[in-house]
């Protein structure tokens, strides 16, 4: 099967989104591995570095292995391998999203969060592990489009982190100084809800085709057993 530009541009859009967020967890992990000198920001990590040790390599390899997940061909030509990915990914992403919650409750707020950000932290976590059991429970009942859509997403409320440099750019190009809590929330909170909202947009797209051609089967089915009935 030819690959088309889907199977090139979903996969590099998707690890685009989620470079700058890895290079800064490979720069977070590198600092706790080397022991480099304790700062107000990364304090807490050196206080506790287990989950952060935990959910830095899992969401990289949920960011980049899952990228390819959504290429309609890969799946296609792959399906074991997707199918092996998938054992793969649902424990990091099951990782990554624990972790999340445990630092969100349990670590000292950076400078700039406050209860706005600690509120959208648990309720995109909560969000993304609910994501997760249903594509589990779907795949279980071989409900395979459902599958996909509660893995979509799950992926993009992971894939935050990538939107928030985007949301957080307009920002730091028009001023200074560090956000306060309310625009901090606002710009973390906005590319939480971009990524849903094209992740619903794109569930909802792919399923019209599904619709379309139910219905034009259960018509031809239909009309086929008028017809046999009128026959006899």
């Amino acid at each position: 099967m030819k690959q088309t530009t889907k199977d090139r541009l979903i996969p590099a859009s998707l690890i685009l989104l989620g470079l700058v967020p890895a290079l800064a967890g490979t720069v977070r992990l590198s600092q706790l591995a080397s022991g480099a000198a304790i700062t107000p920001e990364n304090a807490r990590f050196f206080a506790a570095p287990v989950p952060a040790l935990l959910h830095i390599p899992a969401a990289i390899i949920y960011a980049m292995l899952g990228a390819f997940q959504f290429a309609p061909g890969f799946r296609k030509r792959h399906r074991r391998l997707h199918r092996l990915s998938g054992m793969l990914l649902i424990p990091m992403a099951l990782v990554v999203a624990l972790t999340g919650l445990w630092m969100a409750h349990f670590y000292p707020w950076p400078a700039g969060d406050g209860v706005i950000v600690y509120v959208e932290r648990l309720i995109v976590g909560a969000a993304m592990l609910v994501s997760i059991a249903m594509g589990i429970d779907a795949i279980r009942r071989r409900a395979f489009h459902e599958h996909g859509e509660w893995m979509t997403r799950a992926f993009a409320l992971a894939m935050g982190a990538g939107t928030q440099v985007f949301t957080h750019l307009p920002w730091f190009m028009l001023s200074d100084a560090k956000p306060g809590e309310l625009p901090r929330g606002i710009m973390m909170g906005g590319a939480w809800l971009i990524n849903i909202v094209v992740a619903e947009w794109i569930i909802r797209r792919a399923r019209t085709p599904r619709a379309v051609m139910r219905a034009t089967t259960f018509r031809t089915a239909g009309a086929t057993m008028a017809r046999a009935l009128h026959e006899t």
